[in-house]
């Protein structure tokens, strides 16, 4: 009988090391993954803070000032004289 409760009593403590070992896993893991999801939610709101950047220097050269502008200066076009126009007509 006392070599059965000995059995018992080391396997328990086994068991029981063994979860505690477990645990410390677990929160180890949970720790690491929660400071990931911080750097990629930083990340997130990186970018999000770049794309409005963007849609607003892409809303700042569609102006149509902007690109008459880039279009005359650049480009070194000009509107048409009347004359110039020639008007296709299908058949």
């Amino acid at each position: 009988m006392g070599k059965i409760l000995a059995l018992t009593f080391v396997a328990l403590w086994v068991a029981v090391l063994l979860a505690g070992l477990a645990t410390i896993n677990a929160r180890h893991e949970a720790r690491k993954l929660f400071v990931e999801l911080q750097q990629l939610q930083q990340e997130r709101d990186e970018l999000d803070i770049d794309w409005g950047r963007l849609r607003l220097e892409q809303s700042a050269y569609a102006t149509h000032g902007l690109i008459e502008q880039v279009a005359h200066e650049k480009m070194k076009m000009s509107v048409p004289q009347p004359a110039d126009i020639h008007i296709l007509r299908r058949q």
